[in-house]
């Protein structure tokens, strides 16, 4: 199980990719939870706002990172991209600092944050190309493994933040540790990111147009996939959305709830992803995408149900065994859609996250609307294991023809 670890703790590249994804997931930890408890409950935004202010964030997040993951891959100059990303990450939390009003929160978490969050797809790039100086047999656990470092703060930083809330700590003491894990993330990346034409391994200039890269990226078999990925992924982003408010709205429980929840969620998400290079390659990777997005869709759907009640604890279970598919098999699929563009493969992943964050926003603005936190979960969750079986069933079709 622990095999992957020794080339990424050997390989500079890959032991910064691993640092950086440690920090960055800190930062998500740190932030994710609590954005829209935020929004709602401190800055006093609609669920309607609320639902804008994730719609304008998830246009501006893929356009970022489509746009760069081309430019990465026209220039390869991927060390600038990575140093302007991480700057937002400063800029965001700094500007909540300062400002402390409605104002700043939405110009920070629909104009700013989401800029930053193209360093994930960048470091998931800078980790393939690393990877392929190793041989092939180790990639598949390599990168699993890498996944799974972005999932380890949230068991570690999680009960932290349950121990300072449950003493009474506002929600925005989150901003100054986020400000300073985003300052560490810039320091390293400035330090330590391999120098452009200078890497060990090959990296070409793609020689396309931008309009030539965007019609790759758009072609029908590669997107239809990429949107019926975004069903799981709409399903993980409802999760982070509707948790902190069905714990905020249920009697007797809280912030230090939430932060108990999500952390032992992501904890155990950890060895299951660990474990996962054991059945890849004997399971088909739809299949294995399948058989996740079920296990994540019996967690969400059941959250608002069980959470006034100590059943709820035992969801993280089969919430943890879906995530770690969820989470890994998505990226690593859609990067072998372009596996030889590695900027425009990662920015797969972010128009996968659009298409789910467009999914979740609605479902989040309708099921709202009509009945609550429960409907929406419980359509979040079904979309998510119908977006998942027709991943399976154009690739079945692809494969008979």
């Amino acid at each position: 199980m622990f095999a992957p670890f020794r080339p990424i703790v050997k390989d500079p590249a890959l032991r910064l990719a691993a640092v950086l994804l440690v920090l960055f997931g800190a930062h998500a930890a740190t932030m994710a939870p609590y954005v829209s408890a935020l929004a709602i409950k401190v800055f006093g935004l609609s669920n309607g706002a609320y639902s804008g202010v994730l719609l304008v964030a998830s246009v501006l997040s893929v356009s970022a990172s489509v746009g760069l993951g081309i430019l990465a891959d026209q220039r390869a100059n991927r060390r600038a991209i990575a140093l302007g990303t991480s700057a937002m990450l400063i800029a965001g939390s700094g500007l909540v600092l300062a400002g402390h009003n409605a104002a700043a929160f939405v110009i920070a978490n629909a104009l700013i944050l989401p800029l930053s969050a193209s360093i994930f797809g960048q470091l998931f790039a800078l980790s393939r190309l690393a990877a392929s100086t190793h041989p092939e047999r180790d990639r598949p656990a390599i990168l699993s493994t890498l996944r799974a470092l972005f999932a380890l703060p949230w068991l570690l930083v999680l009960p932290i933040w349950s121990v300072v809330f449950d003493r009474g700590a506002p929600l925005t003491a989150i901003y100054p540790v986020t400000l300073a894990l985003g300052a560490a993330i810039l320091a390293l990346t400035l330090a330590f990111w391999p120098r452009d034409g200078a890497t060990r391994w090959p990296d070409p200039k793609s020689g396309l147009t931008f309009r030539q890269s965007l019609r790759e990226m758009a072609n029908l078999p590669i997107l239809s996939r990429v949107v019926a990925l975004g069903t799981i992924n709409g399903a993980v982003m409802l999760y982070l959305v509707v948790m902190g408010l069905v714990f905020a709205a249920t009697p007797g429980r809280g912030a230090a709830d939430t932060a108990l929840y999500a952390g032992l969620l992501a904890g155990l998400e950890v060895p299951f992803m660990l474990a996962l290079p054991v059945l890849v390659g004997r399971v088909s990777r739809t299949s294995l995408i399948w058989a996740g997005a079920a296990l994540y869709a019996l967690h969400l759907g059941l959250l608002p149900l069980l959470a006034p009640t100590p059943y709820v604890w035992l969801l993280t279970i089969p919430g943890a065994a879906g995530g770690a598919v969820v989470l890994t098999q998505p990226m690593a699929y859609l990067q072998d859609l372009l596996s030889n563009r590695p900027g425009a493969g990662a920015s797969l992943m972010a128009l996968q996250k659009l298409a789910g964050d467009a999914f979740s926003a609605a479902v989040f603005a309708i099921g709202t609307t009509i009945a609550g936190y429960e409907l929406a979960a419980a359509a979040g969750a079904l979309l998510g294991v119908i977006g998942a079986g027709v991943l399976w069933a154009m690739d079945r079709r692809a494969a008979r023809s």
